[in-house]
């Protein structure tokens, strides 16, 4: 009897790169991934072919509100673009595997440049709710990584500089450092003065893996962060769910625009 070959991870994302192409005419240079929200811009590529993530090989299922679950191949203008509309969770339960995927997907399906955005909040009172922020940096307290095994790669630069100075110019005017939490509770008072105290502007449950695997496959990256609420303890308030779903919905014309304008930009 032949030993049973292992199906790698590279396999598995090959597969499901066939399967994409095989049903979407684009081929992709661009993709966004669309946070809690904030999945308008799907909506408004021309030329569009829709596929639920549970039709792709090897895709996990978004199961957090505000995550509709399905990848939109299109055109914004002239540029062929893939976006998720929701992404995966660590603390959904799935592994970093899971959660990174996708990248890995996108890039064999000819993506260079990635764009990440998600609903954050903010420990910096300069960054209120219902604005964009350009990231700059990240801080990755998930107390994980993407790439568990001797991949040493250089993180020096993990969101592109030439992206975010072209961001700037299209309109968000404001950086700052991003944290990475496993969630999914909110964040407590005292680990907001941490976080404010080691640097972070804002914080959230996501992003930092994907930037980590898109920076193993040779990907440029732009994050943008949705201010969807003050960090707990900045204001005299509960924090919820669905107070950054109504944010997400207030600011998704904004973002949209901002991603038409943005897009055609980056090289």
């Amino acid at each position: 009897m032949k030993a049973e070959q292992k199906v790698t991870l590279y396999d598995r994302a090959q597969r499901a790169a066939e399967q994409i192409r095989s049903r979407a005419g684009a081929r992709p240079s661009v993709a966004v991934v669309l946070g809690s929200g904030l999945g308008g811009f799907a909506e408004e590529l021309s030329d569009s072919s829709s596929i639920p993530y549970k039709e792709i090989q090897g895709f996990a299922q978004a199961t957090v509100e505000g995550h509709a679950g399905q990848l939109v191949i299109g055109r914004a203008g002239t540029v062929a673009v893939a976006a998720m509309q929701g992404r995966f969770h660590f603390y959904e339960g799935y592994s970093l595997d899971d959660v990174t995927f996708p990248v890995r997907v996108l890039k064999l399906l000819g993506v260079q440049t990635l764009i990440l955005t998600n609903a954050a909040g903010s420990l910096n009172t300069e960054f209120t709710p219902g604005s964009l922020m350009v990231i700059s940096d990240h801080i990755n307290l998930m107390g994980v990584n993407p790439l568990r095994g001797p991949e040493f790669i250089d993180m020096s630069e993990a969101y592109s500089r030439e992206y975010r100075e072209i961001a700037k110019k299209v309109g968000i005017l404001k950086e700052g450092v991003y944290a990475g939490l496993l969630g999914p509770s909110y964040e407590t008072p005292a680990e907001i003065r941490y976080l404010r105290t080691i640097g972070a502007d804002l914080v959230g449950m996501s992003t930092v893996p994907e930037v980590i695997a898109a920076n193993h496959m040779g990907i440029k990256v732009l994050g943008i962060s949705c201010v969807t609420n003050m960090a707990a303890g900045i204001l005299p308030q509960k924090l919820t769910h669905s107070e950054v779903l109504a944010t997400g919905d207030r600011v998704k014309d904004t973002l949209a625009a901002l991603l038409r304008a943005v897009i055609p930009k980056l090289k």
